[in-house]
């Protein structure tokens, strides 16, 4: 059975999609831009965007009542490869775990509202 995740602490949908379904045991996040919830703006600056979007992250995995330990799998798309390394730097701030989740990073060409980083993820309930 499928559920609809969804919390105002997160921004809502740009389209017709959730911000996060639960399916059984797993949460599968839509990709969240850097957008703050209250004002609709997106961050200035990569690491600002890379901050806010798992800050959103983390607010529907807490809908989901998950925590952003409970990640296994993390798909983040880049305007520019160049900024991996500090992608990373804000990235590391927020998983934690024994075992780190997997993860795949690509370069896309354009991301949704001029986005520089998008990230979603599968998290697993215990």
């Amino acid at each position: 059975m499928q559920k609809k995740i969804n919390t105002a602490k997160a921004p809502g949908a740009i389209g017709p999609y959730s911000q996060a379904v639960e399916i059984d045991t797993l949460v599968y996040t839509s990709g969240q831009l850097g957008i703050c919830p209250e004002t609709g703006v997106l961050a200035e600056g990569v690491q600002a965007q890379t901050r806010q979007a798992l800050e959103n992250i983390k607010a529907i995995l807490a809908e989901a009542g998950l925590q952003m330990c409970d990640i296994i799998k993390a798909l983040v798309f880049l305007q520019d490869m160049n900024d991996f390394t500090a992608v990373n730097e804000i990235y590391a701030q927020y998983i934690c775990g024994d075992v780190l989740p997997a993860r795949s990073c690509v370069e896309v060409s354009k991301l949704p509202k001029g986005g520089l980083v998008e990230i979603e993820v599968i998290a697993k309930k215990h």
